[in-house]
This record gives structure tokens, C-alpha cells and sequence, in this order.
């Protein structure tokens, strides 16, 4: 863990009336959010009701027009490198090199994150197989399937440190067999400390993450 090493138990992610405006376009209504350590947080709402720029917002990737958000106390900005740090995310989908193999890029993303030699081969090994990946290993991201390609894209997330983990509908084409992988592996992220915020549709999904949920209603 991060910035956040003796936050278990508190509230790591705060938003306090958090909206977003482009070119006169509401994109977001003000909305609140609080999730603390080891906890999950379901977003709900319709298509275009603002889920995914809520996330945007809680992940520093946007600024937002109005309110503010916090990280363990910490203002939320992408530039800054400790936030970089303590938070994951996935939102939407993520640029694969083309001259690497699945495994190769876990590794090197563990690498990137200060996790090398041969814990960094341990982690995208153990991940891979809790993903039911590991068969897969050796292919480049181009021969995946879509659904493969999903659980690989999450894989890049959760290979990582973080204190709090993000995730914008990651039951994206997958089954319900593979919707019980992702539960599960999140479950692992949430029982290891870190906050969860994450969108979904699946009713299923969220039940087996969620300890609370809020519902963004269109602008």
C-alpha cells in the first residue's frame, strides 16, 4: 500500500459534490461518494447518466467543474505521483503493446510499479491463473478473445499496488462463469485493504461486490 499504509477501516475515497460541465454540457450532476478501506462501492445508472465521468473524476483523470474529491485527504490529481500510486483503474479500454505477450505485460506493468524480478513473475503468474488466463500466457493481446481481451485488460489493473481500485462495467462481455472470476478477484482486493468504486449493469455483480451503491440519475 501507498499513501494510505494505516487508513484501514477509514474513508479513502471522498467526493463532496462532484460534477462536470463541457461546453455548457452537464455531464454529471453534483454527487457525492464515500468508500472506505476494504469496502466497495457500486455505481448504478443509466447510459448516460454520468457513471463513467464520475469515475473519471474519482481516478484524477478529470478534473471536475464543481465540488472536489480526495484520496485519503489527499486532493485527487493524476499528476500527482502519489495518487498515481494509490489508485488503479480501468476505464475503458486500455493500449496494449503489439510486441508483447500477456504475461510479458503484466510483468512489465509490475515492474513500472517498483514489484520486480521474481515477485514481479509470481504476480502475473498467480493472477493470471486466478483469471483462468494463464493458458494464454504467450499470446500477444491481438489473439485474445473479446471476452479474454476483458479479463486481460482488468488483469492490468489489478497487477499493480493500489489503495483504491476502480473499475468502470467490468463485466463487459464476459459470461456469468467469468463474472464469478472478476467478483472474486475484486472480493481478494477489497479483503486486502484497498477501496473499490466501480460501475456495472449486472445485478448478480454487484451483489456479490457491493456493500453499498449509489445511482447517478442522467443530468
Amino acid at each position: 500500500m501507498g499513501i494510505t499504509d494505516d487508513a484501514l477501516g477509514s474513508t479513502l475515497v471522498d467526493a463532496r459534490g462532484v460534477g462536470a460541465t463541457i461546453d455548457d454540457e452537464v455531464l454529471l450532476s453534483p454527487t457525492d461518494v464515500a468508500v472506505g478501506a476494504g469496502s466497495a462501492l457500486a455505481v448504478r445508472g443509466r447510459n448516460g447518466s454520468g457513471k463513467t465521468t464520475l469515475l473519471r473524476i474519482l481516478s484524477g483523470r478529470l478534473r471536475p467543474s464543481s465540488g472536489h474529491a480526495t484520496i485519503a485527504g489527499r486532493a485527487v490529481d493524476d499528476r500527482d505521483r502519489a495518487i498515481r500510486r494509490s489508485v488503479s483503474a480501468l476505464i475503458g479500454t486500455p493500449a496494449f503493446a503489439p510486441d508483447l505477450t500477456v504475461r510479458e505485460h503484466l510483468r512489465y506493468i509490475s515492474t513500472t510499479w517498483g514489484v520486480t524480478g521474481d515477485a514481479a513473475d509470481d504476480a502475473s503468474d498467480e493472477l493470471l491463473e486466478a483469471l483462468h488466463l494463464d493458458a494464454l500466457s504467450r499470446r500477444f493481446a491481438h489473439e485474445l478473445s473479446s471476452g479474454q481481451s476483458q479479463l486481460f485488460a482488468l488483469a492490468t489493473a489489478l497487477v499493480r499496488p493500489f489503495d483504491v481500485l476502480i473499475l468502470d462495467e467490468p463485466e463487459q462481455r464476459l459470461d456469468a462463469e467469468r463474472r464469478t472470476v472478476v467478483a472474486d478477484r475484486v472480493n481478494v482486493a477489497k479483503a486486502g485493504g484497498a477501496a473499490v468504486v466501480f460501475a456495472s449493469h449486472n445485478a448478480e455483480l454487484i451483489e456479490r461486490i457491493a456493500d453499498e451503491s449509489i445511482t447517478v440519475e442522467a443530468p
